[in-house]
């Protein structure tokens, strides 16, 4: 599960701020318990755990269903990421770039893959040769088991621009058939053909519905991402503020005309289980692939 600090997030915030319900979690983190089960572990009474229940419930934590002649609860999220707005360096100059997830203007993927627009699926499920289909440009969402998709933008920096930070914000996940929230994934990014680095996606999201994903898309396929922030500076890159990789920005080729941004499940990854990216108007964040050049 992916938060923010809007007020979207709150009931999520509220549920968890609980001892008691803090250790329904951790009860429930283990195996799925009945409300008698729980009243007996916290040596509370029946109806007070069925209020915090129905707390936890209510901010997409955990499900309860009945079973027989007792309501069971589940956990639901095994992992919370708190994205908070962050600044940048106010000294510096942008170019800003949105690139929608469908131009990508090269590709090698194979199935499990396909392309999804605001209204469906765009040509065939499954069969590569869709992902040269011109209304691939409408595509909010992609995915691919293995191989690649790669996008090119313009090198915006003018005469006497000096490139200081690069950033890359994207949404992502795994890509299984339908999904699987536990299903971990080595995704390599490129900038301008050098590696930059691997990150491990921990699964293919479908607890809760994506904030922006389309009514048509079923409550049983890719819902959301996470999103993701690669920063390449002068002395190294970073993942999300944290180090991440040696790659530096004189280690990329910048001055060509074109920038290349590419994704991909490298052929010997560990963990090969897909991607998917989720543009404007899916998942969790209401945007496409976001370049910016900082410069001075």
């Amino acid at each position: 599960m992916q938060l923010d600090i809007s007020d979207s997030s709150l009931s999520v915030y509220e549920a968890l701020a609980s001892p008691v319900r803090l250790k329904i979690i951790r009860l429930l983190s283990k195996q799925k318990m009945s409300v008698k089960e729980l009243a007996t572990a916290l040596s509370l009474s029946s109806p007070i755990v069925t209020k915090h229940l129905a707390k936890l419930e209510e901010a997409g934590l955990i499900e309860s269903k009945r079973v027989g002649h007792q309501k069971m609860s589940e956990l639901q999220v095994d992992t919370i990421a708190i994205k908070f707005p962050r600044s940048v360096y106010p000294s510096f100059k942008v170019h800003k770039m949105a690139i929608p997830v469908g131009h990508y203007t090269e590709y090698d993927v194979q199935p499990s893959c396909g392309l999804a627009g605001p209204d469906g699926y765009i040509g065939k499920v499954d069969q590569p040769k869709f992902f040269m289909f011109p209304e691939r440009v409408n595509a909010g969402m992609i995915w691919f088991n293995d191989g690649y998709v790669e996008y090119r933008t313009p090198n915006f920096l003018g005469t006497g621009e000096h490139l200081e930070m690069l950033d890359l914000s994207m949404e992502l996940s795994s890509e299984f058939p339908f999904s699987n929230n536990a299903w971990p994934s080595d995704i390599t990014f490129f900038v301008n053909g050098k590696e930059i680095g691997t990150w491990r996606s921990p699964g293919d999201f479908s607890d809760i519905r994506g904030k922006y994903t389309p009514d048509w898309v079923p409550d049983n396929v890719n819902q959301y991402g996470i999103l993701k922030i690669l920063r390449v500076t002068d002395h190294g890159t970073y993942l999300d503020g944290q180090p991440f990789t040696d790659v530096c920005l004189a280690d990329l080729p910048i001055d060509d005309e074109i920038w290349t941004i590419r994704f991909e499940i490298k052929p010997d990854a560990e963990k090969s289980g897909g991607c998917t990216i989720f543009g404007k108007g899916f998942g969790n964040h209401d945007q496409n692939i976001e370049l910016s050049a900082f410069y001075s």
